[in-house]
């Protein structure tokens, strides 16, 4: 849940610090995501569980599916009540940024909903799953970075400075590394199951090198920002939350147990959310 806040939060910063702030916009943009997600969260685990990847050889915490606790036609049902509900507040929060005077905008924005909700449910769900062809990467570094970050900023100013694109590849690039981190974790279960990640075409080792350009490429998308739109020398905070991905990156480097792997996915996310207040702090200090 941290993770896919981040965006919205480093988005609604920048629009902060160009004076376009509107407090109703951050809150039902916030209830939007957290929507989307909790869709995210149930579908993937109808999807594995369904789909048997779910199972004795997983290495992280027991789904619902996978215990027995829900049943796949109660999963189904929560993803409608979710889906409904999350639709609402999409549709209040397009209301609130463009209201009935902007109806190019509207469509668009109800497109780009529309398409998270389709993205967040056929991650794992249906024949055509593409995250078991190994396009999660590329959908999550979307929709978790480029459409949250530039998405927000522009439901606040209606416009886009290209330099918002830099921040947001920080935050996709992120939550790229959060998946390929699970990945990695689930690397051998995924394989048996015929889930063909990025982490299970390319093997471990590379899947290494791959984190590790994720992590500090977001790293140097966050300071050509900085350098660019440079006012203050607070805007150097977010290299704080460094420090926690720095420790992670040694420990992805020396890891050689799989089971390990695990406690880093929470580190990573939160390290994430935390780069984007820090980074959106240092922005309007």
């Amino acid at each position: 849940m941290p993770l896919s806040l981040s965006g919205i939060i480093m988005g609604s910063f920048i629009a902060a610090s160009k004076n376009s702030f509107d407090l109703l916009i951050c809150i039902l943009a916030l209830f939007t995501t957290i929507g989307f997600q909790v869709i995210s969260n149930f579908a993937n685990d109808y999807g594995d569980g369904v789909k048997g990847t779910d199972n004795q050889d997983r290495i992280g915490p027991e789904r619902s599916l996978q215990s027995g606790a829900v049943s796949p036609s109660q999963m189904l049902t929560a993803i409608k009540i979710t889906g409904l509900v999350s639709i609402l507040f999409a549709l209040g929060l397009i209301y609130a940024a463009f209201g009935t005077d902007h109806m190019g905008y509207t469509l668009l924005f109800l497109f780009l909903g529309l398409c998270s909700i389709i993205a967040a449910i056929t991650y794992t769900m249906g024949n055509y799953a593409y995250g078991y062809s190994g396009f999660g990467d590329i959908f999550v570094f979307l929709f978790f970075g480029l459409l949250s970050v530039c998405g927000t900023y522009f439901l606040y100013t209606l416009g886009l400075d290209l330099s918002i694109f830099l921040p947001a590849f920080s935050i996709g690039m992120l939550s790229v590394g959060v998946l390929n981190l699970n990945n990695m974790r689930d690397q051998e279960s995924d394989k048996k199951s015929g889930k063909n990640t990025i982490v299970v075409k390319i093997g471990n080792e590379f899947a290494r090198y791959y984190h590790y350009y994720l992590l500090v490429g977001s790293f140097l998308f966050a300071l050509l920002y900085t350098a660019i739109n440079y006012r203050s020398v607070y805007q150097f905070l977010f290299v704080l939350a460094y420090i926690p991905i720095g420790r992670h990156l040694l420990t992805v480097y020396l890891n050689k147990d799989p089971k390990g792997l695990d406690p880093e996915l929470k580190k990573l996310a939160l390290s994430t959310f935390f780069f984007a207040i820090l980074f959106g702090i240092g922005l309007v200090l």
